[in-house]
């Protein structure tokens, strides 16, 4: 346990952020669930609306540096390859 009344803070914030993070993570990797489900049951209408949903949380998730933007955009096409391919 840290002493100092920066440290403290510190240990705090990361708690904070640590948990903020979690979430919007959280609500990535459920987006991202989605959309396989949707192509996996055959809906395409489904699978393309919750597509941009996904595609849109991995955005913002890469963009807040939560994972990596090359990450998000390789996740990113193969969801895309998965709703293609379900279309034809």
């Amino acid at each position: 346990m840290p002493n100092i009344k920066s440290a403290i803070k510190r240990v705090k914030t990361n708690d904070v952020r640590r948990a903020h993070n979690a979430t919007i993570k959280s609500s990535m990797r459920t987006a991202v669930k989605k959309v396989e489900a949707f192509v996996a049951n055959n809906d395409v209408e489904g699978a393309k609306t919750a597509y941009l949903e996904a595609a849109k949380r991995l955005d913002k998730a890469a963009q807040n540096g939560i994972i990596h933007k090359n990450a998000a955009n390789r996740q990113k096409s193969r969801l895309a390859k998965k709703v293609n391919g379900a279309t034809a």
